[in-house]
């Protein structure tokens, strides 16, 4: 693009913000209102109740999957309503530009018309030397009527569309303010809950430490194993499909790797963010957010789940993990952890989605 095209696009979006953002610069990035304090984190006492340590924290835990989903969801949508900005601020300097050249050729029409309305028809007539030159001179008059009615109308539709563009980009505008708003509130929800897990995690010494972390994995064991006692694997014989085996080897590859809020890799992931890109890999696009995917994949049940499929938990959907086979997944699952495999059944199942169904 040319450079004075480029400045005249910035010039567009510059035009646009300050329209349609009369707060202060900055503002829309101020701290949201006050939210509510997390559940405190001394309610069970170390040492004593390590289960209800255990259950505070998966609580915790699980607040934070549940605004990291929000977050995510919010920064999709603001990357969406972005790009639109930019597609409509396009649209404004094209329009523009039409509409100075259309001025232009109006106002050359209208002096060549004053040029010509000097005398009626009639006097012209008489004074011409060839009455023929006169008709053809005539009928081009009339063509050159026509011509500049119609270049009227394009302006008119010029003007109107610009209107229509403009009016969208402030809408979208208010739209990315509204998501980033959201964006800050769910944050500072994140690192809020985060926070309080990792205090009441600090507040054990060593062996309660060591303890909690039996009692986790004897807690996982126990739901793996009611899982499996339901008989939920008994005729489970799916094969993977091309892009299923892709999406797989790209999520084991991914093992070791810390979980992070927000992230999609490739260092670091969370839950959707290393399902979403493990089927990205694997050549199929699918929603960044958990919920959103259990929301638009198909869903499929528990027992004719395949490698590939995404297990959705939680009754809001607030975690997801791939299932690989036997049944188990490999999913990110919370902070402090790494991207690991686990039983399918550790965790409630809202239920199992294929994006490549």
């Amino acid at each position: 693009m040319a450079t004075g095209r480029r400045g005249l696009i910035t010039a567009a979006v510059t035009v646009v913000c300050a329209v349609t953002v009369p707060a202060a610069p900055g503002t829309a990035f101020a701290a949201p209102g006050p939210t509510p304090t997390p559940t405190a984190t001394g309610t069970a006492t170390p040492g004593k109740d390590l289960e209800a340590v255990r259950k505070k924290l998966d609580e915790l835990y699980h607040e934070a999957a549940v605004a990291t989903d929000e977050y995510n969801a919010a920064e999709e949508r603001s990357e969406k309503q972005s790009a639109k900005i930019v597609s409509l601020a396009e649209k404004i300097v094209e329009g523009q530009e039409k509409l100075d050249e259309l001025k232009d050729r109006a106002g050359a029409a209208a002096r060549a018309q004053y040029r010509n309305a000097g005398l009626p028809p009639e006097a012209r007539l008489m004074l011409s030397d060839d009455p023929q030159e006169f008709l053809d001179g005539t009928g081009r008059v009339l063509q050159g009527e026509r011509a500049t009615k119609g270049l009227l109308a394009e302006l008119t539709r010029t003007q109107q569309d610009l209107k229509g563009y403009a009016a969208d980009a402030s809408a979208e505008w208010k739209k990315l303010e509204a998501d980033r708003k959201a964006r800050a509130k769910a944050q500072k929800r994140i690192e809020q809950q985060i926070a309080a897990a990792e205090k009441l995690e600090s507040e054990l010494e060593k062996e309660e430490k060591e303890r909690l972390a039996r009692l986790e994995k004897e807690a996982a064991r126990r739901a793996q194993t009611a899982w499996l006692g339901s008989g939920v694997l008994k005729d489970l014989d799916g094969k993977a499909s091309a892009q299923g085996r892709e999406a797989v080897e790209y999520a084991t590859a991914q093992i070791g790797k810390a979980y992070e809020w927000g992230a999609e890799g490739p260092r670091t992931y969370d839950c959707s963010g290393l399902t979403s890109q493990a089927w990205a890999a694997a050549g199929h696009a699918i929603p960044r957010t958990s919920q959103e995917q259990w929301r638009q994949l198909p869903h499929v049940d528990v027992a004719d789940m395949r490698p590939g499929d995404l297990v959705i938990y939680f009754d809001d959907a607030s975690h997801v993990g791939m299932y690989i086979g036997d049944g188990r997944i490999v999913h990110a699952p919370r902070p402090g952890r790494t991207v690991t495999i686990a039983g399918a059944g550790t965790m409630p199942i809202l239920g199992v989605v294929r994006p490549d169904a």
